[in-house]
C-alpha cells in the first residue's frame, strides 16, 4: 500500500488518501518515518492531538469564576424573609426564587454546558458572567414577586459556568490527577455556595436584598475580565461534531450504567442538600427562632468544612476510587442529617452537624463528576450535562418540598426527607461498579 505524502500531525482529518485506508500513517517529522495507527483509533488520536494540558492559573481561575457564578443562586437565601416584607408577599412564594435558580440552571446544563465542548471555552464563560452581571441588575430592581422568580430563573441558566467550569478542567485535566483538579474546581464551588450565604446576610443587613445583588454583579464582571484574560482560548477538539444534551441523554444514559448511579445517587443527596438548607432559613426565620438574615447567613460558615473537604476527597478520588469515596461520604452526610432533627435548638450542635453534612455532599460530589468525566473525557462537557440535567431536576424538587414541608411537617419532617434521600443515595453508590482508579492500572 502507498504511504500518505502529507508531513502533518493533523492530517488525520483532512487527508481523503488515508482517510480511505483501512490503516492509517501519521508523520513523525523528528525521524522523518511514518508510523502506523489502527483506524479505529484515529478520532480519539487526531482529537487528543489538539487538546493543550491544563496550566495551574487556568485551573485556578476555573475554580474562581465557578465559584463567583454559583453563589448568585444562594446569595439571596438567608434574605428570603426581608424579600417577603419587602413585596409584600409569603415565605411559601418566596421560596419559588431559590426554586427558579435552579430551574434555571437546568436550563442552562441544557443549552449552555455543552458549548466548552464546541467553542472557546474564555469567550463562552466571560460572555456568560456578562450576562449574569446585567440579570442580576434587573433583579435589583425587581418590584413584584412574580417579575423576580422569572429574573431567577435566567440567573440560575447563566450560573452554569460552574458546570462549564468543571468540563473545561475535566476534559483536560492529566487523568491520573482528574480527582484532585476536580476537587480544586469544586472547593470554588464550594466556597461560592458557603460565602454566598454569609455575605449575602450581611450585606442584605447593612444595606438592603437589593444592594447586595448589584454588589454581587460588580463582581461578575470582574470574573468575566479574568476569565477572557486566562482560560484556555483554543477551540476544543472535535470541535462541531457534538449534539445537544437533550438528544444524548437517552442513549448515554442507556449505553452507561456507572452514567446511570452516577446521575440517580447525586440527584437524591442535591435533592436533600437542599432540603436542608432552604428548610433551615425558613425555620429560622420563624417562631421561635425569628433570626434576621445575618444571623442565619453566619450558620453558612459551618460550611467551609464542606469546602475543606473537597481538594481531600479529590486526593483519595484519585488514589482509592471514586465509588469508595462516595460511599463514605454519603454514609456520614446521612448522619448528620439525622442530627440535625433534634439539634435546632443549640447554635453549636446545629453548626457541627451541618459541617459534617456539607463535607460528605461535597466530598461526594467530587468523587462522583470524576466518575462521570471518566467515561469519556473528549465529551466531559456533554456527560456533565447529561448528569446535571437529571441532578438539578431533582434539586429544584427539593427547594419546593423544602417550602411545603416546612409549612405543613415542621423542620423533623425536613430532616427525615433529607436522612432518607440521603440513604438511597448510598444504596444506588454500593451497586455502582468497581473500578480501579487510573493511577493504579498498568
Amino acid at each position: 500500500m502507498a504511504r500518505c505524502t502529507a508531513r502533518s500531525s493533523r492530517h488525520f482529518r483532512w487527508c481523503t488518501r488515508c482517510r480511505s485506508s483501512t490503516r492509517r500513517y501519521s508523520w513523525k517529522s523528528s525521524a522523518s518515518r511514518y508510523v502506523t495507527v489502527p483506524s479505529e483509533s484515529v478520532a480519539r488520536i487526531a482529537d487528543s492531538a489538539i487538546d493543550r494540558p491544563l496550566t495551574s492559573a487556568e485551573l485556578a481561575v476555573s475554580a474562581v469564576v465557578a465559584g463567583i457564578a454559583i453563589a448568585n443562586g444562594y446569595a439571596i437565601a438567608p434574605a428570603l424573609g426581608e424579600v417577603a416584607a419587602d413585596l409584600e408577599t409569603s415565605l411559601t412564594v418566596v421560596g419559588f426564587v431559590t426554586s427558579g435558580s435552579l430551574v434555571g440552571y437546568l436550563i442552562g446544563v441544557l443549552m449552555l454546558v455543552p458549548l466548552v465542548d464546541r467553542m472557546r471555552p474564555a469567550v463562552v464563560i466571560a460572555v456568560q458572567l456578562l450576562a449574569l452581571s446585567a440579570a442580576l441588575t434587573c433583579a435589583a430592581w425587581a418590584r413584584s414577586a412574580a417579575v423576580l422568580i422569572a429574573v431567577f430563573v435566567l440567573i440560575g441558566a447563566l450560573t452554569s459556568v460552574s458546570g462549564q467550569s468543571s468540563a473545561v478542567v475535566g476534559r483536560l485535566a492529566d487523568p491520573v490527577k482528574r480527582g484532585t483538579a476536580l476537587g480544586v474546581v469544586a472547593a470554588g464551588i464550594s466556597a461560592g455556595i458557603v460565602s454566598s450565604r454569609l455575605v449575602g446576610g450581611i450585606l442584605a443587613s447593612a444595606w438592603g436584598w437589593r444592594a447586595m445583588l448589584a454588589i454581587f454583579a460588580g463582581c461578575c464582571l470582574v470574573a468575566a475580565s479574568a476569565a477572557l484574560a486566562i482560560l484556555p482560548r483554543d477551540v476544543p477538539s472535535g470541535a462541531g461534531r457534538r449534539q445537544s444534551v437533550v438528544r444524548t441523554a437517552p442513549a448515554l444514559l442507556m449505553r452507561h450504567r456507572s452514567l446511570r448511579l452516577a446521575a440517580a445517587s447525586g440527584a437524591l443527596w442535591f435533592f436533600a442538600f437542599n432540603l436542608i438548607w432552604v428548610g433551615l432559613s425558613l425555620a429560622l426565620s420563624a417562631e421561635p427562632y425569628s433570626l434576621n438574615a445575618r444571623t442565619i447567613g453566619l450558620y453558612s460558615l459551618a460550611g467551609l468544612l464542606g469546602l475543606a473537604a473537597t481538594w481531600p476527597a479529590g486526593k483519595l478520588t484519585d488514589r482509592w476510587g471514586s465509588r469508595r469515596v462516595m460511599l463514605a461520604s454519603l454514609s456520614v452526610a446521612a448522619i448528620a442529617a439525622l442530627l440535625l432533627t433534634v439539634a435546632l435548638g443549640n447554635p453549636v450542635w446545629t453548626a457541627v452537624a451541618l459541617a459534617v453534612f456539607d463535607a460528605g455532599c461535597f466530598g461526594a460530589q467530587v468523587a462522583n463528576q470524576a466518575a462521570v468525566v471518566a467515561v469519556d473525557d473528549r465529551r466531559a462537557g456533554t456527560l456533565l450535562g447529561v448528569y446535571m440535567l437529571i441532578y438539578y431536576s431533582v434539586g429544584a424538587l427539593g427547594t419546593v418540598v423544602a417550602s411545603m414541608l416546612a409549612t405543613f411537617g415542621g423542620w423533623p419532617a425536613t430532616t427525615m426527607a433529607a436522612a432518607s434521600a440521603m440513604a438511597v443515595a448510598t444504596a444506588l453508590t454500593y451497586l455502582s461498579p468497581r473500578i480501579r482508579p487510573v493511577s493504579a492500572r498498568p
